[in-house]
């Protein structure tokens, strides 16, 4: 490396470190350890390696950068900062208080240059396959000899911590399974976690262990310029498979009396040691101090990364002149457009009833695959049980990414994180299955998507005890109630073809993560709920079947259960009650819905409130107040045929009619 630019990259590190533990001492709360310790390797990322522009973050084809060991945010925002992406001084000062666009851990939708939501840790290393993998996927759509689209590296930053948790093992073994040779990870080796020394939690080999997953392994000193050079370029030039570099650090570096220890992990340094610090590295008393040449060293290598981005949408313009077919596929990605007429097409796909709404679902993504390019579908194992898989499409392998379906094999929690990767792709709607009662294992992936506000579908099939012989262990009660609670997540359970048509429209329309919850068992169309978008579906909760009269019972049911309440009702009134029937598919649609609007479904006096769910009851009460009655599961279920379950949880007309006219 030059000495003018090796010098250049040692100031660049050191005013990372100086705005690191400032902004971390000013907050009195944050993580310097991390940025301290890696301070050399971004500036050589930000101020060499990265093919990007910061004046358009969003450039299709740049690289992507990914900290997973989100707690070291520190370090991205004086980059990001440095490096023209438009994050102020003022913000770097405003580190973790509120309302500010330097968040304690870095977040896709509040500040601009953040790749991923990242904290939690190991789940910014999915999020990193999953954006290789998308990059992949198009690079195989639109790529040509003559038109290289699609050529950008992602490249991912995790510590020790990271690579003990599991999503982290899920997501690479994949990754080396499929060979993603645009993928790079870095190993902060710093052998020191929050509560301590590494050696006493973890003794395993990394290398040895990446090596069995099919990655080529690299390691480095992280403070040596020069084999950053020759690793990293080596790796941009002749990359065949995933790449882990082991980068060794010291935590905390340059702090006289904390470095090296887990002191330095997650607490401010004290004003004492900040200025020990400085005096030991040799920087200035003035606090949040930038020398002017490392601005200008940016502002150099801007010009350079607006050329790049210049040169691409030459080759851009040629591209769609030359294949305007192709190029409008692209522009439909990018926008994720829907037919105008989308609804319509789905109504008009032909169904036999009954049917399970997880086979209703899968009829209409064979539907779907043909009019929606960005769509790519993908299971955990069970594609031929959860009906994901897009028959007219081949699956994704090793050297043959044109698919459009991932088996991502039994993992999870890594398929949920590499989801939300293939989403900040921003051309890719990635939807994935399990059953409903493993959601579980991706709970805190489907957290950060719904943080982060991606468009994720999930299809969680098996949704009750209903699912029978497999038993308590497989059967969901608790699951629908603790998936509601989450901010953002939309969650609709259809209750027949109709509303599963309409499920997926409003899925699509959403900009952010749906759980579809569908049945095993078969259910029955309900004339009801064949009504249009925005009187059904697109409400949230609607009337499937008016009173005659002052209202005895209003009837809430989801699902599988709207049926049985539809008999539920019609055996009330044969002994002259007067019933309304409302499904209601989706809470938080309803939630949006106008006051007007929601008090003509539940407002007024509408005799006892009755919920009809298979799960438990909580959240319930919201709907059927106080003195409702709530037709639920409050234990887990048994083992047994789906009859002898129906009568043995009080899921049977005679049952339900026992409870409300004692």
């Amino acid at each position: 490396m030059e000495p003018e630019v090796k010098k250049q990259l040692g100031k660049i590190a050191s005013t990372v470190r100086q705005l690191s533990m400032e902004a971390v001492q000013k907050a009195n709360s944050g993580h310097p350890g991390l940025p301290m310790g890696c301070a050399e390797f971004g500036a050589f990322l930000y101020g060499v390696l990265l093919r990007h522009n910061p004046k358009n973050p969003k450039w299709l084809n740049r690289d992507r950068f990914i900290l997973s060991a989100g707690h070291g945010s520190m370090l991205l925002y004086s980059l990001l900062h440095l490096s023209g992406m438009g994050l102020s001084m003022d913000e770097i000062k405003n580190f973790r208080q509120l309302h500010s666009k330097t968040p304690g851990h870095p977040e896709f939708h509040v500040t601009t240059g953040v790749e991923a939501t990242t904290g939690p840790l190991g789940q910014g290393v999915g999020n990193a396959v999953g954006q290789a993998l998308g990059l992949k996927m198009l690079a195989a759509r639109f790529n040509s000899e003559d038109f290289p689209l699609f050529t950008g590296k992602v490249y991912c930053l995790a510590g020790d911590g990271c690579l003990m948790e599991g999503v982290s093992s899920e997501s690479c073994s994949l990754a080396g399974h499929l060979g993603l040779d645009n993928l790079v990870l870095i190993h902060d080796a710093n052998k020191v976690t929050l509560d301590g020394f590494l050696a006493e939690s973890d003794s395993e080999d990394i290398k040895l262990r990446y090596l069995a997953y099919g990655w080529e392994v690299f390691e480095i000193d992280g403070y040596d310029f020069d084999a950053m050079e020759n690793v990293f370029f080596q790796i941009r030039d002749h990359q065949t498979k995933p790449c882990l570099v082991i980068m060794h650090t010291i935590i905390g570096k340059g702090s006289p009396n904390k470095a090296g220890t887990h002191k330095v992990h997650g607490s401010p340094l004290g004003a004492e040691e900040v200025e020990a610090t400085k005096k030991a590295l040799g920087l200035p008393e003035e606090e949040f101090y930038v020398p002017q040449s490392v601005y200008t060293y940016f502002e150099q290598k801007l010009a350079k990364d607006a050329a790049l981005e210049q040169k691409w949408k030459e080759m851009f313009r040629r591209f769609s002149e030359a294949k305007p077919e192709l190029a409008s596929t692209f522009m439909r990605m990018v926008e994720k457009k829907l037919p105008d007429d989308l609804e319509e097409q789905l109504k008009k796909i032909e169904m036999k009833s009954p049917l399970a709404t997880r086979t209703s679902s899968q009829n209409v993504l064979n539907v779907l695959g043909d009019l929606l390019p960005q769509l790519i579908g993908g299971s955990a194992d069970l594609s031929s049980s959860d009906m994901t898989m897009m028959k007219k499409f081949p699956v994704v392998s090793k050297g043959h990414f044109a698919g459009r379906n991932i088996k991502y094999g039994i993992r999870e929690f890594g398929m949920a994180t590499i989801a939300s990767g293939l989403a900040q792709t921003d051309m890719i709607v990635p939807y994935i299955g399990t059953f409903l009662t493993f959601s579980d294992y991706m709970r805190n992936a489907v957290r950060l998507a719904a943080l982060s506000k991606v468009q994720v579908i999930y299809q969680f099939t098996h949704d009750s005890i209903f699912l029978g012989e497999d038993g308590p262990t497989h059967q969901p009660v608790e699951h629908l109630a603790a998936l509601r609670a989450m901010p953002n997540l939309h969650l609709i359970r259809p209750a027949d073809n109709h509303e599963m048509k309409m499920a997926w429209l409003a899925a699509l329309r959403y900009r952010g993560p749906t759980a579809l919850v569908l049945s095993r068992q078969a259910l029955p169309d309900i004339a009801g709920c064949d009504v249009p978008y925005e009187e059904g579906m697109g409400k949230g909760a609607y009337i499937i079947k008016k009173e005659e009269g002052k209202c005895d019972f209003a009837l809430m049911a989801t699902g599988s259960e709207v049926s049985l309440a539809m008999d539920v009702g019609a055996a009330l009134e044969k002994i002259g009650k007067s019933v309304r029937v409302i499904s209601m598919p989706c809470w938080e649609l309803f939630e949006e819905q106008t006051e007007a609007y929601r008090k003509s479904v539940l407002g007024g006096d509408l005799g006892k409130r009755v919920s009809i769910e298979a799960g438990v009851s909580f959240g319930w009460a919201k709907w059927i107040g106080p003195d409702g009655v709530a037709i639920s599961i409050e234990t887990f279920g048994e083992s047994a045929p789906q009859s002898d379950l129906a009568a043995e949880f009080g899921f049977t007309v005679d049952a339900i009619l026992n409870r409300l006219l004692k």
